[in-house]
């Protein structure tokens, strides 16, 4: 697989390829980060869509400062999320659309409220907990990445990391008693990325 360095310089000649493969690559956890952030799957989309598209715009003067490429992805995507809410956009609880018809509905709807239930009690978080539990949850950074991300320490992260959690272990408790479990996972994977 190639570096992200080597495919970046063949998109800044011009590689179309290139660029689609450092696309296939981010664009997963690009949708995640924002999707967290926003509640609303088609805006998470547009949203990403346009992270890409500004990337590409912005590509030729892209220069390697200590930093990989995917840390100026995101902070494109957190520049775009900013403007977004200063459009004035209201987020809403939960994604649109009808369940589908396949035999495992039931957990489908259980997980698609749980993850609003996460969402919500996490608009109670600092914006600095919630940048670091859409990056490691969410887009499923590892510490190192995140703390990149975010210019700090990687012991700020984790530190960070801890604090998010356990604040959203509290509020989850407190506002969903019914989700005891799922703060209690929250917990117990919180070195490990992917649970939302």
């Amino acid at each position: 697989m190639q570096m992200d360095k080597e495919l970046v310089e063949a998109a800044q000649q011009g590689d179309v390829a290139a660029f689609g493969q450092l696309y296939d690559r981010y664009v997963d956890k690009i949708y995640r980060y924002l999707y967290l952030h926003l509640r609303r799957r088609e805006e998470a989309e547009d949203l990403a869509e346009e992270v890409f598209l500004k990337a590409l715009k912005s590509l030729k003067s892209f220069r390697w400062q200590g930093v990989p490429f995917s840390a100026w992805l995101f902070r494109i995507a957190r520049n775009l999320l900013i403007d977004h809410y200063r459009k004035g956009v209201a987020p809403v609880a939960l994604d649109e659309g009808a369940p589908s018809s396949s035999p495992d509905v039931e957990s489908m709807v259980e997980d698609r409220l749980s993850i609003a239930q996460v969402k919500e009690a996490m608009r109670e978080l600092t914006e600095a907990q919630q940048q670091v539990i859409a990056l490691r949850f969410g887009a499923e950074l590892s510490i190192a990445e995140t703390a990149q991300i975010m210019s700090k320490k990687e012991g700020a992260i984790k530190a960070l990391q801890h604090s998010a959690v356990a604040a959203l272990r509290r509020l989850m408790a407190s506002s969903f008693p019914e989700l005891g479990q799922i703060s209690t996972r929250l917990t117990d994977n919180e070195q490990t990325p992917g649970l939302l």
